[in-house]
């Protein structure tokens, strides 16, 4: 092969492609595992790329990865949460057909629920930017632009992580880093019941309270459109070409509930 073929072939800039697979209506562990799973499929590519590039033959791409689902009840807690920030016992959730999870990602406790927007954004960000700090501000801003779409005017609070209108949270986010390959991400209010965070204290902190676009707008919002919000200003601000895709074609990432 003409080495000046191989020389392009291995560093011409590839086009940044997000993958999006919306799993509807899923079980958190099942979830958290297919995250885990995408996490690792990209930092296998980091390793097999260097083989790739010594070799002469160029790697196969796998693409970063966009997970929209809509969660049952549940209750997770992250690695430096305080358990005392649920107001409830395991009997009293098991009332409210909610459960409680001890995950890996950062943060305090949050609730994730029917009517409410998860998106867990598997990135490898030796592909944007590698920094913490950078990639939650681009989430929040894709929210912040998401809830303008709709007419509702969020923003920031400094020193506190997610999106807020006015004084109430509208997202929260937490994520996990390996080797700059993400997952979790962000949990947006949509239609959510909202009286499911009052046997919490949410993200741990106790003067603020939540909101969602059906409270901000006295109507419901159609999911859907939500979602293609959030994918156009994901696509735009991290510089992606998106890409609707189905876990039945991607067979290293299929889990037994798919």
């Amino acid at each position: 092969m003409n080495p000046l073929f191989i020389f392009f072939l291995i560093f011409q800039p590839m086009k940044k492609q997000l993958n999006i697979y919306d799993l509807g209506n899923a079980d958190y562990r099942d979830v958290w595992e297919l995250q885990r799973r995408a996490q690792q499929l990209l930092i296998k590519q980091k390793k097999t790329k260097r083989n790739s590039s010594i070799s002469g033959i160029p790697d196969q791409q796998v693409h970063d990865m966009l997970f929209f689902v809509e969660h049952p009840h549940v209750y997770t807690l992250g690695k430096s949460g305080d358990q005392a920030n649920l107001l409830k016992g395991m009997a009293e959730l098991a009332q409210i057909d909610a459960e409680f999870i001890e995950i890996d990602r950062g943060g305090d406790i949050t609730y994730h629920g029917p009517g409410q927007i998860v998106g867990y954004p598997v990135l490898d960000l030796d592909r944007h930017f590698t920094d913490i700090h950078k990639y939650l501000r681009y989430l929040e801003e894709v929210i912040i632009r998401t809830c303008s779409d709709f007419g509702i005017e969020a923003g920031r609070i400094e020193g506190l992580t997610g999106v807020w209108v006015d004084n109430e949270k509208i997202c929260a986010m937490g994520i996990r880093c390996s080797r700059w390959v993400t997952m979790h991400g962000f949990a947006l209010n949509v239609n959510t019941d909202l009286t499911y965070f009052n046997h919490i204290v949410p993200c741990g902190i106790s003067d603020k309270a939540v909101t969602s676009m059906q409270k901000c707008l006295n109507k419901q919002i159609n999911p859907d459109d939500v979602k293609k919000s959030i994918v156009k200003h994901m696509s735009k601000l991290f510089e992606f070409t998106s890409k609707n895709k189905s876990i039945e074609t991607e067979p290293e990432l299929q889990i037994s509930y798919l």
